[in-house]
């Protein structure tokens, strides 16, 4: 998934509120300070979410690749689902 980056301000804005809110954080710094790193955080899920992608299709078309005819009965949707799966809990990403 890929957000704009004031869809990513706004989320994040959203969860320091929340959590706030609910008292379930107490921040130790300032608001802007708070919101600026979970900001990063959430970019960064982003950007190994999509290399998690990337990895996973390029795993897919070796795997279907080396499987020669026999690679035309499998489901492409379903075998990729199966891959990024098995990447993700490799790489302990929460999908």
């Amino acid at each position: 998934m890929r957000l704009k980056e004031e869809q990513i301000r706004g989320l994040a804005e959203k969860v320091y509120a929340d959590l706030t809110a609910e008292g379930l954080v107490t921040p130790r710094g300032e608001r802007a300070a708070v919101i600026t790193g979970i900001i990063r955080t959430i970019s960064q899920n982003f950007a190994a979410e999509q290399k998690l992608e990337r990895d996973a299709e390029k795993l897919l078309d070796e795997t279907l690749e080396a499987m020669g005819s026999g690679a035309a009965q499998i489901d492409r949707r379903r075998m990729l689902k199966m891959v990024k799966d098995k990447l993700a809990k490799e790489r302990k990403i929460v999908l």
